[in-house]
């Protein structure tokens, strides 16, 4: 991808933040047909051929933006545990950064590392002076890794079918 603003890669100490490629559609998957995976955020599980249009639509967002979700991965194994990036839709507000790990990768502080290095990226590459994460209220487990990235609860939004918080990082 020619037009990409962000970096292609980033490193963390246990992590590896790169491009999805095809070969992430199972761990895609993984995330996506587990309920508690997707409770806070498309609210129903997707069969294969659906994860295939997910990964396919982190792709094509970073082709549109120059910057999206990277594929997570352990250094350790080489494993891909989900998304970590940059998000903007064309109906969110404002950019946003984002996560989604497979539930067995839960607990180990992966999202914040994997999210500070994003954040720091968004900073210095992109020279960005603020981003979001819009968090649905019952999802105390992002609420935390919010706060533990320094974001803070600004508002409650009309979101979709719902509301939705919005925790901001001033960067």
């Amino acid at each position: 991808m020619n037009n990409m603003l962000a970096l292609p890669h980033l490193d963390t100490p246990r992590l590896t933040l790169r491009m999805f490629r095809e070969s992430d559609w199972d761990a895609v998957f993984e995330i996506f047909r587990d309920d508690e995976c997707v409770r806070f955020t498309i609210g129903s599980t997707l069969n294969r051929w659906q994860s295939w249009r997910t990964l396919a639509g982190y792709l094509g967002h970073s082709s549109l933006r120059g910057y999206g979700p990277y594929a997570v991965t352990l250094k350790a194994t080489g494993e891909t545990i989900g998304p970590v990036g940059l998000w903007f839709p064309g109906e969110w507000a404002e950019p946003e950064v984002k996560w989604a790990l497979a539930r067995r990768f839960w607990g180990y502080g992966y999202a914040t590392e994997a999210a500070t290095a994003v954040i720091a990226m968004a900073t210095t590459v992109l020279s960005w002076e603020r981003l979001v994460s819009l968090i649905l209220p019952a999802n105390e487990r992002s609420k935390e890794v919010a706060r533990g990235l320094g974001g803070t609860y600004e508002a409650t939004i009309p979101f979709r079918d719902g509301v939705a918080d919005i925790f901001a990082y001033p960067l």
